[in-house]
């Protein structure tokens, strides 16, 4: 006789002031192994959420109407997760180094992007990744990837036309 048990995480566990590990390790995609993140995958998403608050910090005193939050379409994805949805193998997601972001448009594409880009030169820190994807159906998202101290950061910026 076989016995499941369930694994859950804390939800309400803030990684950040604006940021929960719910949000960053929520997913559409149905798996056995619930999307649960190891302690370093958490580390991992707490330097990310660092830098994504900075974004939005800096995103409302520019463009903001007061407390606009950053949305996360993904950021942790399990290895199960990641093969489910399409993600690329070696993808930031599954280390939780990486989160997409969602936005309303081009133009709210390039200035997410752009904020980011004058934190790292002005912080003096780079990130992994930064890509602007756009869908075959039209919608933009934001990539955006740091990797652990201990891991080189590439300062990869590209545009991608994505196929999934």
């Amino acid at each position: 006789m076989k016995i499941m048990t369930e694994v859950s995480i804390n939800k309400q566990a803030r990684l950040s002031e604006h940021f929960t590990l719910a949000e960053m390790c929520k997913t559409s995609a149905k798996t056995q192994d619930g999307n649960i993140p190891s302690h370093v995958h958490i580390e991992n998403l707490k330097r990310l959420c660092g830098w994504l608050e900075m974004l939005r910090s800096e995103w409302n005193k520019r463009y903001g109407e007061g407390d606009d939050p950053i949305v996360i379409n993904s950021g942790y994805r399990s290895e199960a997760v990641n093969k489910a949805v399409g993600g690329v193998s070696g993808s930031n997601h599954l280390t939780g180094c990486a989160a997409d972001i969602r936005v309303a448009g081009i133009e709210q594409l390039v200035r997410y992007a752009t904020i980011l880009l004058d934190i790292s030169d002005e912080s003096q820190e780079d990130f992994d990744e930064l890509l602007l994807e756009r869908s075959p159906r039209g919608g933009y998202w934001l990539h955006f990837a740091v990797r652990p101290p201990s891991q080189e950061n590439r300062r990869k910026v590209s545009l991608i036309q994505s196929l999934r």
